[in-house]
This record gives C-alpha cells, structure tokens and sequence, in this order.
C-alpha cells in the first residue's frame, strides 16, 4: 500500500499522526507521513517519531518498495510497536532551509536559458546545479540577477498535467539526466510566478517555499567546469539564513 505523502498537500506540515505498518532496523513504513522521501536532489527528512512507550530519532527518510516511504532510525533506537499510533514530526528548521534552497535553485535555473540541467544537489549549507554549458554568466551578475528575483516576492504554486500533456510539451523539463516519474498518470508542475507568465515552469515532486521572498538573500559562490559542457553552480543563502 503506497505510503499517503502529507507533504504534497501541505509541504509546511511538522508532525502529523501515524499508524506503523511495518517497523525494523532497514526502516519503520507509516501509512502516513510528513517526511519527504530523498528524490530529485533533495534530501530525504529527518526528524523524530514519538509513541506513548518511546520516541526513535529519524535519520533520513528514503523511498521504499510500491510507493512507499521509510523512515531510518539511528542506530540503537527502539522501534515502534507495528500498529501503534505515532506522531511523526520532522526537523522543521533543516526541511525549511531545504525548501529556501530548492525554489532558489529553480529561480537559478529560469537565469539559463536554454541549457540542460545535467545534475544537481540540495542541501542544507550549499547547493549547487550542473548546467550542459559552455559558459555561465559571472557569479556576480547570477547573484545580483537571483535576488532581484527573490525581493520581488512571486507566488509559488502547482499544478498537473497528463502524461501525454508532457509529452507534447518536451521542453516544460529541463533535466537531462532525470525524468519526471511516470506511472501514476499524471505529471506535478511548479509554477514561480504568475500563471500567465511564470518565472519558472518545470516538472518537480520537492518542497517548496510559499513565495519567493522566504528564501531570503542567497549567494552565487563558484562556478567550476566539470566538463567539455558541464558548469557547475554553486549557491548559498546569504549570512544569517
């Protein structure tokens, strides 16, 4: 049974009750959960699920078999009972500054125009993207350009579409090296900006910020040359982020 994904209907969502379905040192599966797997460049949640006979840290949330999630406990941590209820609650502040990072990420990607994203990694102090590019603009002019972007505040949404809709739309993905998940359908899209004319428009099953002014000032630091057309970009939110 697929794991019910509480985050994609409200990505600021901290703890939330769960019944366990199965637990044991390679994971404990809720039926539910706040935790956002680690997909796509982002990180997996950690965090801590709490009983009435104990509590178990939770180092990192992964993707299980048939659509579920399993949440790794620390080494040496109790398990919960199967069929327990738990409140099941993440490390807001680490989620939170994964979200600032991954909406600042797509706003770096909509300054690239036209070139693939070859890969990419969020985390929590420094994220970067990979860019099939002969040259990237100066970190100077990524940087002023990026919070420009950010002080003005755009609203950020979704919406889905079908399969064969992106299909017909190859261009709505700009990852090269990872595609959508298909399967179930239909096809998650984050909007940056006015639906009319957004600032950002991919294929993307991450957290996200409510609005582009919550990532506060963010940094380009170093772009390095990882290939013949590789560049990479490296981000970081300003001091004090």
């Amino acid at each position: 049974m697929p794991t019910d994904l509480l985050y994609r209907d409200d990505a600021y969502l901290q703890e939330a009750k769960a019944t366990v379905l199965a637990a044991g040192p390679e994971g404990i599966l809720l039926d539910r959960t706040p935790f956002y797997a680690q997909a796509g460049g982002q990180p997996g949640d950690a965090g801590l699920l709490r009983w009435a006979q104990g509590e178990a840290p939770i180092l990192k949330a992964v993707k299980g078999p048939e659509d579920t999630v399993l949440h790794l406990p620390a080494e040496g941590a109790p398990l919960p009972p199967v069929g327990a209820e738990v409140t099941a609650a993440i490390d807001w502040p680490l989620r939170h500054r994964h979200m600032r990072m991954h909406t600042a990420l797509h706003l770096l990607c909509s300054l690239i125009q036209g070139a693939g994203v070859t890969g990419g990694q969020i985390g929590a102090e420094r994220s970067r993207l990979d860019f099939d590019l002969a040259a990237p603009p100066a970190k100077e002019t990524l940087t002023e350009a990026l919070n420009a972007l950010i002080a003005a505040d755009h609203q950020v949404g979704e919406s889905w579409i079908s399969e064969a809709e992106l299909d017909a739309n190859p261009s709505l993905v700009r990852t090269l090296s990872v595609q959508p998940p298909r399967g179930a359908g239909r096809i998650r899209l984050v909007r940056i900006g006015a639906e009319a004319a957004p600032v950002d428009l991919q294929p993307c099953g991450g957290t996200h910020v409510r609005g582009t002014a919550e990532i506060g000032r963010v940094e380009v630091t170093k772009l390095e040359n990882k290939g013949k057309q590789n560049r990479r970009v490296y981000l970081v939110l300003a001091e004090g982020g």
